[in-house]
């Protein structure tokens, strides 16, 4: 009896990452490219269509994140069996997307080299962490992490904003920022508000694109 073929869902909203990916696929044998999708909305679209035995889901989508996208089809197919693929590699971007329901992880610098293998051990039922990754999750532990309220506070610190601007957009005093501040200081183990922030980009707690911190 034949094996039946990996069939692959790709997303991703950058034509050139799926088209590479596309070429890769389409020279092993024993898995096919079922579809691509290059936002979240059409993912989870695509993924109620096709079926697919593996997905490839970049974490950050034009439209939502990818873990929104990750938990609404796992919410609905508790089964289906989705990497991560993104060029985040902080350990608080590995839990959320873990948190999410992921079954492996792929930074991508090594799709060229691990995304086959990466689809394969997932297909198999196991897990995929690089070591690259895994050493990320092995030098923090996620009971660390700030909440959401100093998560919010600390983006608007990263955006240049004194504690009593952060109180008025927050609606709260500034001796409330002020404990938030130390709070986020002393659970990153920084030395002030720049180190701290300098922190949270490395560890994917904020992220930086273009214009502004997110």
């Amino acid at each position: 009896m034949v094996a039946e073929n990996i069939r692959v869902l790709c997303v991703d909203d950058h034509p050139l990452v799926r088209k590479g990916i596309a070429a890769i696929l389409e020279s092993e044998p024993g898995i096919v490219l079922a579809g691509e999708a290059a936002n979240a909305r059409d993912a989870i679209l695509l993924f109620r269509e096709l079926r697919p035995d593996v997905t490839l889901m970049d974490l950050r989508l034009p439209d939502r994140p990818g873990t929104e996208a990750v938990q609404e089809i796992r919410e609905e197919f508790p089964k289906a069996r989705i990497i991560a693929l993104t060029s985040y590699g902080g350990d608080q971007d590995i839990y959320r997307a873990l948190d999410a329901g992921v079954r492996g992880y792929l930074l991508k610098e090594m799709v060229y080299s691990e995304v086959i293998r990466a689809i394969q051990i997932v297909h198999s039922g196991k897990r995929f962490i690089p070591q690259e990754v895994s050493q990320q999750l092995g030098d923090f532990f996620p009971e660390y992490a700030l909440t959401p309220r100093e998560s919010e506070v600390l983006r608007l610190v990263a955006l240049g904003h004194a504690n009593k601007e952060v109180g008025e957009i927050l609606g709260t005093a500034s001796g409330t920022v002020k404990t938030h501040v130390q709070s986020i200081l002393a659970k990153l183990e920084a030395k002030d508000r720049t180190h701290a922030v300098t922190i949270a980009l490395q560890r994917g707690i904020l992220h930086l694109d273009s214009a502004n911190v997110t």
